[in-house]
């Protein structure tokens, strides 16, 4: 040991001690600098900050399942069922595509048909449609679409519903189906429920409406529920 570390004091470079003192570093300039130095520590302290909120909310790392996992509701009690006409004019893709232009990330995203904890699906896309609910070719129905307020790293799930606050009642939602339909729905009402709470999944009497769901923040203890009703449609 002794050996090495002659050898590595062989190599510590020696900095030379200057003889002259030094010239006084002028106050504004002494001052600038410590003002850079408090700058550069309040960044740190920032960064810190929203490291911490992010956990707080359930931050995920890639591979793990982020902490709202039950983030859709179990099927309804009852399969929205669809009349022989509406099955005649169904696609035989139940795929949706969705946008919401009030979500920065919700753009054209596909949605598939599946149930409510499909992790598989929920993780790799940014919503599904919950099995057993309308689609927007019923007369009456509630599309029920649900996604992850956080989701996985690198998928389409992440961060894909954490803007949903952002939308209120009157803003639009649109809605594409295989076959190229488009359906054109209005925001009207915006709900936070219980995880338990199924009676959202339900139709609503003589109304085709789309529900967004999430979970609501900082906790994930509730359900953050989004409706709006079907205005236009066209092929």
């Amino acid at each position: 040991m002794a050996k090495y570390l002659k050898t590595l004091i062989q190599y510590v470079p020696v900095k030379p001690v200057s003889i002259f003192p030094r010239s006084p570093v002028p106050v504004d300039r002494a001052r600038e600098s410590e003002n850079v130095r408090i700058g550069k520590l309040l960044l740190i302290i920032a960064a810190l900050a929203m490291v911490v909120a992010l956990t707080a909310c359930g931050g995920s790392e890639e591979g793990q399942t982020p902490s709202d996992e039950a983030v859709a509701p179990d099927a309804p009690e009852e399969t929205q069922a669809q009349s022989a006409e509406e099955q005649a004019n169904a696609p035989e893709d139940p795929t949706l595509n969705l946008s919401v232009p009030s979500m920065e990330r919700i753009s054209d995203a596909p949605i598939p048909d599946t149930f409510g904890d499909d992790e598989e699906s929920l993780k790799n896309f940014a919503g599904i449609h919950l099995q057993g609910t309308g689609f927007p070719w019923q007369d009456e129905a509630n599309v029920y679409i649900a996604g992850h307020r956080l989701g996985y790293p690198n998928t389409a799930s992440f961060l894909a519903f954490w803007d949903i606050d952002n939308v209120s009642e009157g803003d639009q939602v649109f809605v594409t189906d295989a076959n190229g339909r488009e359906y054109t729905y209005e925001v009207f009402q915006t709900l936070e429920v219980q995880p338990t709470d199924l009676f959202v999944t339900e139709p609503l009497e003589g109304r085709n409406i789309l529900t967004l769901q999430t979970c609501t923040l900082p906790d994930y203890a509730n359900r953050l529920v989004v409706q709006a009703e079907l205005q236009d449609t066209r092929a």
